[in-house]
């Protein structure tokens, strides 16, 4: 909405601070400036206002307003006085206005920095959130006004208005003064405000999510007038599927004596229904949406599955369809799965939803499934389909232009009916907020990602998102950071789901392995050790073990308590006429699950080889047969709660087969035993252990996360924050350049030092003498070194001498370093004090403007290089994330004191790297630190290089007010 000429001289429009929201009931909105064109409308809005709100505005009566009150509220400067208006289908639901005012409470302008504002709310729409979305919104839009304070006279008995005011988290005065509340915000943000905001956030998204997902009415629009076609079979599945509510078809083209199709209720338009309908399926060419979205907004439909293709994946022409898609579904209060989707799955018992175009609906279980390719989908639920898997929820959202995976996470995270989160991932719309709610979640659910186009280069067809310089391997190690188990495919997605969904989080690495191959257990161990596991000796059971040789071996280990997780090994029996006996598979499947019934909650996966009927008994679920002690958890449930979901009837056979040897029986001595899910089966050793490994480091983390790092407090001893902000404003002047620029080395250490790090002094050596002079001044041995950009930190260049302990030898080296490399004035020499002897590692940190500030380490040297041996941690870094960092490169054990040498100081190494941290989260300034070398030795360390690069702050969208991405 652009304001006409006459609009305040002061400012232009302040398109910037348009936003869509969703509100409290799931529903979205629209916040943007009001502007003189906004006369009617504001009048229109007022009218609908009740008596009672309006005297809780005004403080008195008010029925209407004059002219003047119009040309007032809609005439702002957009610096002391700002309107904003939420609508919905264009029309004003509330609007919020702020007055600047100076200390007498009188109309002001800056410096003063403080002002008065007052909300109004259509009663039709009071409770959904509508009002705390505004403050947000004002509050932000204050402060970059240079406001800090908001104040408010609220009446006594308005107390609606007042809650929102008290539980915004801001800091906060109330005094009781001529018969009204009065009220002072502190508008600075803090953790309470921070917090309040993401739990309102999420409880929307995730509302917004179940909306969709639990429909109590859903309508086909495009289901063709004969069988086949997309429209046609979602309604087909929607049939099959036993959906619990209401289901119409809607096709414009429909005769007008046409009652039904597929017996349902058939009509032309949604105005034609007389019901509420919750959600539509749009299936019409891409010409005929904006129609259709047109007809759903109108008739109040709550959100969209686009399965229409010929958006963005389309090019430039596609990509501005899909942006008037979601401005036409957005200004309807409604949010869109897609376009070009595949569809929507809920199986729950309640809803039993099947809005894709899946044929079947996929076995009821605890995995919930995001995929952004809908080829993927239907590839991730055959495969589940086959190996016996069930789904919560399965959401294919194509181009994702609105709805996306951080979306089904926030709604992931109380679903009682999902366990593990599993996600295809394509892109990254909001990497920032995909961390953040990813750790919540993977504090109590696994969340497994894949994600594909790592190395294209480009963002796939469709995808609008930031674009990120990080490279793939950073946003692995964050993700893990976060809790993510992050896998390469998406069998490897499937095989690590399976586990997770069914078996107990292991509590350490050690693995038993037992089987009836040698072979077999041999390859099992290897890939155990590959993995980083802690495998025992394999158990030989030989190839004439019986499924009840398998049950006790199994309880055995199970009952041992220096065993984590036991992986099975089976081939098949063969027989004396050479031909594997049948029936084998059900009977080991039943042996092993009540082997596993009887045992303590430890997690355990089958590998096999062709044993038939293995796989499918093993994931028929044996809830039936026992009960849960206990104490006991599964990862993701919380003690008690039965892991798996499989069909009511899924039990052990009533008489176990022939050669069973009472498999299935319980000893009478043996202690109760325990609900059992699926055991999961695996047709290779690597698959089955990869898996298990992924569980066992996720269940490390989930451990470690239970008890999160800290910023040690010494640390604000040796820091000195406001001058290193006077010393940022000072090199960056009143008009700093928006490339930003680098720091001069005297300038770094300057700032360095404010943070308590010390950089080693260099001196400029132009010639011979100078370098005498230097060394003379810093005192002798010396390094001397080249600091042109081509050789810096090239010692394999020969741009570094060392250990120069006189004038000779200095002299010496300068002779030989110019006369190999070149003249001084391009080599650049700088004389420098040596340090005490130690590993040379570098320290790095730089923002990314999609994923946000990041802390790297890694050894100094072209082979750490080479092999991209680099750790790296999202800043804030706690002490944890320190300690892990320096832990988790691969040629770590040269810091522990490798093959005999001396451990080094890791302790200053992890301060070092808290106080880098510390620095760029306190200076958005400061965009890039490299220090280079850190020599660290077995006391201390010594900082030899540095470079620091300003620049302005980039915006930080995860800390300003909620909004959706913008389309």
């Amino acid at each position: 909405m652009q304001p006409s000429p006459e609009q305040s001289p002061h400012h232009a429009y302040p398109d910037h601070w348009e936003a869509d929201v969703v509100l409290r009931d799931g529903g979205t909105a629209r916040i943007r400036p009001i502007t003189t064109d906004d006369a009617d409308r504001l009048v229109s809005f007022y009218e609908q206002v009740s008596d009672e709100s309006k005297y809780y505005r005004f403080f008195a009566p008010y029925p209407r307003l004059s002219a003047k009150d119009v040309h007032r509220f809609t005439h702002h400067d957009y610096v002391d006085r700002v309107g904003l208006a939420v609508t919905v289908g264009g029309e004003f639901i509330a609007t919020v206005r702020y007055d600047r005012i100076n200390e007498q409470g009188r109309p002001a302008s800056a410096p003063a920095d403080e002002a008065e504002v007052a909300f109004l709310v259509q009663d039709a729409h009071q409770g959904r959130g509508v009002a705390s979305a505004l403050l947000e919104h004002i509050a932000a839009v204050a402060r970059e006004r240079g406001i800090r304070r908001f104040a408010a006279e609220v009446l006594p008995a308005n107390n609606k208005m007042i809650k929102v005011f008290r539980d915004a988290g801001y800091t906060q005065q109330r005094s009781f003064e001529d018969g009204s509340v009065h009220l002072t915000l502190d508008l600075e943000p803090t953790a309470e405000s921070l917090a309040v905001q993401r739990a309102r956030e999420h409880r929307a998204e995730a509302r917004s999510v179940q909306r969709l997902l639990a429909p109590g009415s859903v309508a086909v629009i495009g289901a063709g007038r004969t069988p086949g076609g997309v429209g046609r079979t979602v309604l087909r599945n929607l049939l099959s599927a036993g959906f619990t509510g209401r289901t119409y078809a809607v096709n414009s083209a429909f005769a007008a004596d046409q009652a039904t199709i597929d017996g349902v209720p058939a009509h032309r338009s949604l105005g034609e229904i007389g019901e509420p309908v919750d959600l539509a399926v749009v299936a019409v060419p891409a010409d005929r949406v904006p129609e259709a979205v047109a007809d759903c907004g109108e008739h109040g439909v709550q959100g969209l599955v686009v399965l229409s293709a010929g958006y963005a994946e389309w090019g430039a022409e596609g990509r501005e369809r899909q942006r008037e898609l979601v401005r036409q579904a957005r200004s309807y209060g409604m949010r869109i799965i897609g376009p070009n989707a595949f569809g929507i799955i809920n199986n729950s018992e309640s809803v039993r939803l099947n809005a894709s175009l899946a044929p079947e609906r996929p076995a009821s279980g605890r995995i919930g499934l995001f995929t952004q390719s809908g080829a993927i989908g239907i590839a991730l639920l055959s495969g589940l389909y086959r190996r016996g898997a069930g789904l919560s929820t399965f959401i294919s959202a194509g181009n994702r232009a609105d709805i996306s995976g951080n979306d089904f996470l926030q709604y992931w995270y109380e679903d009682p009916d999902t366990d593990v989160a599993l996600l295809y991932l394509e892109s990254l719309g909001n990497p920032r907020k995909f961390t953040r709610l990813a750790r919540r979640i993977a504090a109590v659910k696994p969340v497994v990602v894949v994600k594909g186009a790592r190395h294209s280069g480009s963002t796939p067809p469709g995808h609008a998102v930031p674009v990120s310089r990080i490279p793939d391997a950073t946003v692995s190690a964050l993700m893990r950071q976060a809790g993510v188990i992050r896998v390469d495919t998406v069998t490897e997605m499937v095989d690590a789901g399976l586990l997770l969904a069914d078996q107990p989080l292991p509590a350490g690495g050690r693995v038993a392995i037992l089987g009836n191959s040698e072979s077999l257990g041999l390859l099992t161990y290897d890939a155990c050790l590959a993995e980083g596991l802690r495998p025992r000796p394999p158990v030989d059971l030989t190839t004439a073990a019986t499924p009840q040789d398998f049950r006790d071996a199994l309880a055995e280990a199970l009952a041992d308590d220096g065993c984590d997780a036991v992986v099975v090994t089976a081939i098949p029996w063969v027989g004396e006429n050479g031909e594997a006996e049948s029936g084998d598979g059900e009977v080991l499947a039943t042996a092993l699950h009540a082997a596993a019934a009887a045992g303590p909650a430890k997690p355990v996966a089958v590998v096999h080889v062709e044993i038939g009927g293995l796989a499918e008994a093993l994931a028929a679920a044996t809830s039936t047969v026992a009960q849960q002690r206990p104490g006991q958890a599964s990862p993701g449930r919380p003690a008690g709660t039965p892991p798996g979901s499989g069909p009511a009837g899924a039990a052990a056979p009533d008489a176990p087969a022939p050669g069973a040897a009472d498999a299935g029986a319980a000893a009478p001595d043996a202690p109760a035993p325990r609900a059992v899910g699926r055991i999961p089966a695996y047709p290779a050793a690597e698959r089955a252990v990869r898996a298990l490994a992924e569980a066992v480091r996720y269940a490390q983390w989930r451990r470690q996360a239970a008890a999160p790092g800290k910023v040690p407090e010494f640390l604000d001893d040796t820091i000195d924050e406001p001058a290193a902000a006077a010393l940022i404003d000072t090199l960056l002047g009143p008009d700093p350049d928006p490339r930003g620029r680098p720091l001069e080395h005297d300038e770094a250490r300057e700032l360095l030092a404010c943070y308590g790090i010390t950089v080693r002094p260099t001196l400029p050596a132009p010639g011979p003498d100078e370098a005498v002079a230097a060394a003379a001044r810093l005192g002798y041995p010396v390094a001397l070194k080249t600091t042109a950009p081509h050789l810096r930190h090239r010692a394999d260049l020969g741009g570094v001498r060392l250990d120069l302990a006189g004038e000779s030898a200095l002299r010496r080296a300068y002779g030989e370093l110019t006369d190999l490399l070149g003249k001084p004035a391009e080599l650049r020499p700088v004389v420098q004090s040596m340090a005490p002897r130690g590993v040379d590692t570098v320290v790095r940190a730089a923002i990314d403007p999609a994923a946000g500030a990041v802390l790297s380490f890694g050894l100094a040297g072209a082979p750490s290089e080479l092999l991209g041996d680099t750790a790296h941690r999202l800043v804030p870094a706690t002490d944890r994330d320190a300690a892990e960092l320096i832990r988790s490169i691969r040629a770590a054990p040269v810091l522990f004191g490798w093959r005999g040498s001396a451990p080094v100081d890791t302790a200053a190494l992890e301060e070092l790297l808290l106080r880098v941290s510390r620095l760029v989260d306190d200076h958005p300034e400061v965009v890039s630190i490299a220090l280079e070398p850190v020599v660290v030795a077995t006391q201390g360390l010594t900082v030899l290089g540095a470079s620091v690069r300003f620049s302005p702050p980039p915006a930080r969208t995860d800390l300003g007010p909620r909004r959706l991405s913008n389309y």
